[in-house]
């Protein structure tokens, strides 16, 4: 196993395939200098002009979606379509805010309640800003904060997960490509010290950071003393809630889907499975069976780091009482779907975010009890709800502690649709008119005619 930081291991062997250098402070420096002195450019080049280039950026992900996809894949293990899907996705992201950067932008009249002339709010661009991104979708993450940032007139210093160097400098490459100005966007193989440095710089304004809960309240703690603003997308335990069905299978698929996406890797993915008592062991037979029999399929997690941490909970889980569905066992870094029921709510392992192949079913007898159980976690990310009743479907929507709801589906993501959570997910939003707001200046400007 390679000791630099910032490393290619492919997971599926444990072998590295190339390692890159740490930046020097030096180099730090000047990736906040130039992405300082960009801002100036940028920042005042029309808005047709940064949308045209944020547009180009979108084609060329799409034109170079089969060699990014393979980086992916390399690097994290994720199956190669997915991970084409993946940039395809980044490529409509930065299609849809050069297409709706106009509208989002535009002016916004204030009706005023007394007095002569006019009001309104102008949003405009900030500075520099810092990106701290994961590995478990390296070009989407980038895509959802560098797209309505370019757009509007920010900078951008990207500091990439360590396992992501490759895809990294390729994303930066096209991003160079398309014609933004030297500094507009610049990738870093930053250390955790040269982050913080970065953050309480004056010449970053403000930071984005998707990852875990412990990283993020780091970061969070370090913009707060420094007076930054900050965007947190952090863990998730999304409860997908089964109160009544027309076609059960279908529902069962739709609930694997939402668990296995990226080998159960997503911070939205469904983790708890929470089943109306009439459907629950219908339910429980058919998507453990189908479960298991996915095993084969399953690509490795992200490292074998990844799998001896997941395999811990799994243990953990069992020591509790919780009942254990497997076939097969940890090898490296491939992890063989794992299927829990008979968890204690109250327990230590229900408050745990399994990030990976492994699925936790409960049982419900009302209504009441199914949101009691949804909203009995500290994180509020999303959620999924499935019924043949429209009443109970908004009424249960209104009532879950989460930043998202998607009722009787999965897998509905969309660029036009804010992504984020509350509670320990998280605050801020990423996506659709919300994600363009986060780092503008929403200025008013009141005027009286003389």
């Amino acid at each position: 196993m390679t000791t630099a930081a910032y490393a290619v291991v492919d997971p599926a062997t444990g072998a590295v395939v190339k390692e890159y250098a740490v930046a020097t402070d030096t180099d730090i420096d000047a990736a906040l200098a130039t992405a300082h002195e960009a801002y100036r450019e940028w920042s005042t080049t029309g808005l047709a002009d940064r949308a045209a280039v944020v547009a180009r950026i979108g084609e060329l992900h799409a034109e170079r979606a089969g060699a990014l996809g393979a980086i992916i894949s390399r690097e994290m293990g994720k199956p190669l379509d997915q991970a084409v899907g993946e940039v395809e996705f980044s490529a409509e992201i930065y299609a849809y805010y050069a297409r709706n950067a106009a509208t989002f932008l535009a002016d916004q009249p204030i009706t005023l309640a007394a007095g002569e002339g006019e009001a309104l709010i102008r949003r405009q661009p900030i500075g520099a800003l810092l990106g701290v991104m994961p590995w478990n979708y390296p070009a989407y993450q980038v895509a959802r904060f560098a797209a309505p940032n370019l757009v509007l007139g920010n900078t951008i210093v990207l500091k990439h997960a360590a396992q992501c160097p490759e895809s990294s400098a390729a994303i930066e490459q096209i991003l160079l490509d398309a014609g933004l100005p030297p500094g507009g966007y610049t990738n870093v193989y930053a250390t955790k010290a040269q982050v913080a440095r970065a953050i309480a710089d004056p010449r970053i304004v403000g930071v984005s950071f998707t990852g875990s809960e412990s990283a993020g309240a780091v970061i969070a703690e370090t913009a707060g003393r420094n007076l930054k603003k900050v965007v947190l997308e952090l863990g998730g335990s999304d409860p997908f809630i089964v109160f009544s069905t027309d076609d059960l299978e279908a529902t069962i698929e739709a609930a694997l889907d939402a668990r296995f996406e990226n080998t159960g890797q997503a911070c939205n993915g469904a983790k708890r499975f929470i089943v109306a008592d009439h459907l629950y062991d219908e339910f429980v037979e058919r998507f453990t069976r189908k479960a298991l029999a996915r095993g084969t399929g399953l690509s490795p997690l992200s490292s074998t780091a990844a799998a001896t941490h997941l395999q811990g909970q799994l243990d953990r889980a069992v020591a509790e009482g919780a009942t254990l569905a497997r076939a097969g066992r940890t090898d490296g870094a491939y992890f063989p779907p794992a299927v829990l029921t008979d968890v204690e709510p109250s327990s230590p392992s229900a408050a745990e975010e399994h990030f990976g192949p492994v699925a936790t079913i409960y049982r419900f007898h009302s209504e009441a009890e199914a949101i009691e159980l949804a909203n009995s976690t500290a994180y509020g990310l999303g959620s999924y709800v499935f019924t043949t009743d429209p009443e109970q479907a908004d009424r249960v929507a209104d009532r879950i502690e989460a930043g998202m709801v998607f009722v009787n589906g999965v897998g509905l993501d969309a660029a036009e649709l804010p992504f984020g959570g509350i509670k320990r997910s998280g605050f801020g939003r990423e996506l659709g008119s919300l994600g363009i707001e986060e780092f503008a200046n929403r200025k008013l400007i009141r005027t009286v005619s003389r």
